[in-house]
């Protein structure tokens, strides 16, 4: 009872009760405390650890320069940069003069637009927010400060903060906590995934890991039929909005949609079969393909691709599932079984002998059969093509490889719907991963959460026996459990080993996961196959010279201006940075054109300049890489040999006369220009064994290379040019030491075409 004082009006009985219920509510609030389990805080806290770990690893090209790595993240920033500029109705209908002259590339059908509208959409949220890009007292961007382009510097870092986080939900879907916490520490640490998401790696991968995991975590969940309707249907959508937004922006999504195809096709075969299955396959493909179909690269004809027969075949299979669940006949069921079948067979072969069905890419085949590759020298060059080996294997996932079919097991033993389709991806993965070097990555996430689960099976009962005491069993013997000290020791033995792996590396000369985050960017380290101390900007001050002093390039056939030709590495380099117009780059989508340039820089310099002329060429890079000191002391001839292995044109001479047809051994046994022979007949080089060839020393690309090598170490050169005049290097005489690369030199050299 609340007492009032004689007297008191009405008005102010209620309004002395308002404020002591006001005052009473205030410290109820401020009484209030926000109970928070302890295991959420420090589950919160290793989540925050994981993802400080993952942005510092991969950072650590930072000291190089803030530059955007390799050569394809040129080519997404380049589409992304038009898009902001121009609009994505204009980029539907965009003719690019600038690559491949003179015939263009039409950008829709080249560019996977998922990644440039993704950095494209962030870039105006983060414009809307006010979050500067740019620092105008110090820009950082060599590109004039553009912010777009420093997005697209850290872009990669952003995203895998977002996979790890995504590997958590997933590892923790598949055994726990524990699981979840490893999965995202193993992917945070894991090299593959580290040289492919550090500071600058602008590429497919970033986004494209990240929504493997989504569209495998969204399905699993999808497919459960425990989870009410209305949530079943939001992850199928999820689902096939991921899957629509991976086909977009990466090619490997055929990959993904070949996983859960055969995923529907095995939960067929184990009878696991429910209606939620046929609903959840079915929103996600259509959502899927048909975001897939607008998109101008893939079109209409993606839906029709050969690979995408399947997807219809397991469709039809659903339904026959489906249908025979209800039919309580035994007649009827087998009679609707044949039905479907010779629908499915009369469907694949009225499409395939009418020529409706596309044929897969030569790219997917060779991904899928390997040995047909040795047919294509141009497929062969691309070093991210080359096929895996088990030290490949061994130096990404150390004792991780123990471990996989200890996962697997375990996996396979739980059987759950998430167990099963990860077990499908890691297996298929790491075949394709040994096919192809680049697809390493795909196989990182699978590997890393499946190592999760099997640490956790063998640990977890090491664990659980210290906390267990004497048993006696029936017949009255006691039985002593493990002594803690040695379960403790086993744990601590393999927190060791875990950390060594990851500070000494496996082979003990350095650690994988190092020498793939603390590494430059390929630009800033001059394209070298060595780590230098420092940037090395031979290839930034050669293109930068290019931009600010070369005439403008024509934008559509008939014009005038500057047309370079060089290999097809530096095509994306010399667009972007340079702002010039090239003949050839890494999109290799003309592989005539390619042959034509290694046909040139193979024959003369008459031959070459009539195949120049054709394309109105300008002038021509070369990159030559050679050792100092070799070059002083055996001669430049040895420099060249030698000096191949460091990333230069003089390691690639080969391709560019296998890839037009011609035998590279008729060029020089050993190097471009040279032959060996071995008169001491010890089986090794020896100073003096070289031997001229004169059909290989001939040739432009040796009269390109030799000059520049002599020039820069000589002052002058024995080599004569009659089309070609120098325009620029990268270095001049005298060179007197290269410490940031211990006296390996990249010399870049700009030359100019004269004709007659």
């Amino acid at each position: 009872m609340i007492a009032y004082k004689a007297g008191e009006s009405g008005a102010e009985m209620r309004a002395t009760k308002l404020i002591r219920f006001l005052g009473n509510e205030i410290r109820k609030v401020l009484s209030y405390r926000l109970e928070i389990k302890h295991s959420s805080i420090i589950r919160f806290s290793l989540i925050s650890i994981i993802i400080m770990l993952a942005i510092g690893l991969r950072v650590l090209p930072l000291p190089w320069g803030f530059y955007l790595n390799e050569f394809d993240p040129y080519f997404h920033y380049y589409s992304a940069k038009y898009i902001l500029e121009n609009g994505l109705s204009s980029f539907f209908s965009w003719h690019d003069w600038a690559g491949w002259w003179p015939y263009g590339r039409y950008m829709p059908s080249l560019a996977n637009m998922g990644l440039s509208l993704t950095a494209v959409t962030l870039y105006g949220i983060l414009q809307v927010l006010g979050i500067p890009l740019v620092s105008t007292s110090n820009p950082l961007s060599p590109l004039h400060s553009d912010p777009l382009f420093n997005l697209c510097v850290i872009f990669p870092i952003l995203a895998s903060v977002i996979t790890c986080i995504l590997a958590y939900f997933l590892g923790r879907s598949l055994g726990g906590d524990i699981v979840g916490l490893l999965s995202a520490l193993l992917l945070a640490l894991d090299p593959a995934y580290i040289g492919r998401t550090s500071l600058g790696w602008f590429d497919d991968e970033t986004v494209g890991i990240l929504s493997v995991l989504l569209i495998i975590l969204s399905f699993s969940r999808a497919i459960d039929a425990n989870r009410v309707l209305k949530n079943s249907l939001i992850y199928s959508i999820l689902t096939g909005l991921s899957l629509g937004y991976l086909c977009i922006s990466w090619g490997a999504a055929r990959y993904l949609i070949g996983i859960l195809v055969i995923f529907t096709i095995v939960l067929l075969l184990m009878r696991k079969y429910t209606p939620r299955l046929l609903t959840s396959y079915t929103l996600t493909f259509v959502i899927a393909l048909t975001i897939a179909a607008s998109s101008p690269r893939l079109g209409v004809s993606f839906m029709l691709e050969s690979f995408n027969l399947a997807v219809y075949g397991t469709f039809i299979l659903l339904l026959m599932a489906e249908v025979l669940r209800r039919e309580k006949t035994g007649r009827k069921k087998i009679l609707y079984a044949l039905v479907f079948i010779v629908v499915l067979i009369a469907a694949f072969a009225s499409l395939t002998m009418t020529g409706v069905v596309r044929d897969l890419g030569k790219k997917f085949v060779y991904a899928i059969l390997p040995h047909l590759r040795s047919e294509n020298p141009l497929f062969e060059s691309v070093a991210e093509h080359k096929p895996s080996g088990w030290a490949t294997f061994y130096n990404s996932f150390g004792p991780g490889l123990i471990f996989i079919p200890v996962g697997i097991f375990f996996a396979v033993l739980s059987a759950t719907n998430l167990s099963l389709l990860l077990s499908l991806y890691c297996l298929t993965s790491i075949y394709f991963a040994s096919s192809m070097i680049r697809l390493l990555i795909l196989a990182s996430p699978a590997v890393c959460m499946l190592w999760a689960l099997a640490i956790k099976k063998i640990s977890l009962p090491l664990v659980s026996q210290v906390r267990e005491e004497t048993r006696l069993l029936k017949r009255k013997v006691k039985v002593k459990p493990i002594s803690k000290e040695v379960i403790g020791g086993i744990l601590v033995l393999f927190l060791i080993i875990f950390i060594l792996v990851y500070i000494l590396g496996t082979t003990f000369s350095g650690s994988a996961l190092l020498s793939y985050a603390d590494a430059p960017t390929a630009i800033s380290g001059a394209s070298l196959s060595v780590k230098p101390s420092s940037t090395v900007r031979d290839w930034i001050d050669t293109l930068i010279w290019m931009r600010d002093n070369l005439p403008p390039s024509p934008r559509k056939p008939g014009e005038n201006g500057t047309v370079v030709a060089s290999w097809w590495d530096y095509g994306y380099w010399i667009t972007v940075f340079a702002n010039k117009t090239t003949l050839a780059d890494n999109g290799t989508i003309n592989g005539t054109q390619i042959q034509q340039i290694g046909r040139m820089f193979m024959s003369n310099e008459t031959e070459a300049v009539e195949i120049l002329k054709r394309y109105n060429v300008t002038h021509v890079v070369v990159f030559v890489t050679f050792h100092l000191d070799v070059a002083r002391w055996w001669g430049p001839e040895y420099a060249l040999y030698y000096g191949g292995a460091y990333g230069g044109d003089n390691g690639k001479w080969r391709w560019m006369a296998l890839i037009p047809g011609l035998s590279d051994r008729d060029f020089g046994n050993i190097t471009l220009g040279w032959d060996w022979v071995d008169k001491n007949n010890n089986r090794q080089l020896d100073f003096g064994e070289f031997v001229p060839n004169s059909l290989g020393q001939n040739t432009t690309l040796y009269k390109l290379m030799m000059y520049g090598i002599e020039m820069a170490t000589l002052g002058f050169s024995r080599v004569s040019m009659s089309h070609f005049k120098k325009a620029y290097f990268s270095r001049e005489y005298p060179i007197y030491s290269v410490p940031e690369t211990n006296n390996i030199v990249p010399l870049v050299c700009v030359y100019e075409v004269i004709y007659d």
